[in-house]
């Protein structure tokens, strides 16, 4: 099945309503979509600003990992943003993303349903991974600004996945033209980034599709056994809360991930804050499904 490639044009035609996003740019290749934008923000560019590559070749994970993609096969996308809540809310924004990109591939699935999200932001068909992303803050001179980075595996074959349990667009029957593909996760995250800079959080839509909740999840805290517990929820910051088999008081739910905020916790957050993996989930514990 061929790949139809994004086209800035195409993109902003299919943009729908008032939205946020002035200034579309798409390139045929570049090392990493977020560094690429965040340099831009330091340089004094304004909230709205996407670029999307046709190719990354040094594309980077959580803790700097490196990793590069087919040119072609695979959507790399960031969005400059200037989030209005709190900082200690800027956890939601790459949950809000995979809500974003799991509405807009919902709209085109073949099965909607095998559509679901993973705590934090995870975006599986079928249970299998398809999208990665990685948020950033940035200072620059007029304050501090988010830059939301996805990656969607589109016409990756069985071959050239990284993982087993990874997938992408093609694989799964989807359609595959990108310009629709990108236009729909910028439809989407407008209004979902909207209703959550008024709520300051998503928890009961992001709950309605994560597969995580309601689920039986192995928790591993660096360096100690996993625990077994149950996905009950996220807080407020969009943290899982996890009922463990092993607590006495089944209805104390334990929750895993960051600490909730103090405003230590937000001065060392403010210079190194990063958001998503390519491979899994951020914090201190890390929730995987048995």
């Amino acid at each position: 099945m061929t790949s139809a490639l994004p086209d800035a044009d195409r993109i902003v035609s299919l943009l729908r309503g008032s939205t946020p996003w002035r200034d579309v740019r798409v390139v045929s290749t570049t090392g990493s979509t977020n560094a690429d934008l965040g340099a831009r923000a330091r340089s004094g560019e304004r909230e709205g600003a996407v670029l999307v590559s046709m190719e990354q070749t040094a594309g980077r994970g959580r803790l700097d990992r490196s990793w590069a993609s087919p040119p072609g096969s695979s959507i790399a996308m960031s969005l400059l943003l200037r989030p209005r809540p709190a900082f200690p809310q800027w956890g939601w924004l790459s949950i809000l993303a995979g809500l974003a990109v799991s509405s807009a591939l919902a709209e085109v699935a073949p099965n909607p349903k095998d559509v679901t999200l993973k705590w934090p932001n995870d975006v599986l068909i079928g249970g299998k991974k398809v999208c990665g992303i990685l948020s950033e803050r940035i200072e620059s001179a007029d304050g501090a600004l988010a830059v939301v980075g996805m990656g969607v595996n589109v016409s990756l074959t069985r071959e050239e996945l990284p993982v087993p349990t990874a997938t992408s667009l093609a694989l799964e029957g989807f359609p595959l033209d990108q310009s629709a593909i990108v236009a729909g996760v910028l439809n989407h995250f407008a209004r979902w980034y909207e209703a959550w800079t008024v709520r300051g959080n998503l928890r009961a839509e992001y709950v309605a599709r994560c597969a995580s909740i309601g689920a039986d999840l192995a928790v591993h805290l660096d360096g100690e056994p996993p625990v077994l517990g149950v996905g009950r929820g996220v807080d407020r910051y969009g943290r899982l809360e996890v009922a463990f088999a092993s607590s006495p008081s089944a209805t104390s739910s334990t929750r895993a991930s960051i600490p909730e905020p103090t405003s230590d916790a937000c001065r060392c957050a403010v210079t190194d804050w990063v958001h998503g993996d390519q491979q899994g989930p951020v914090g201190q514990r890390r929730e995987r499904h048995p």
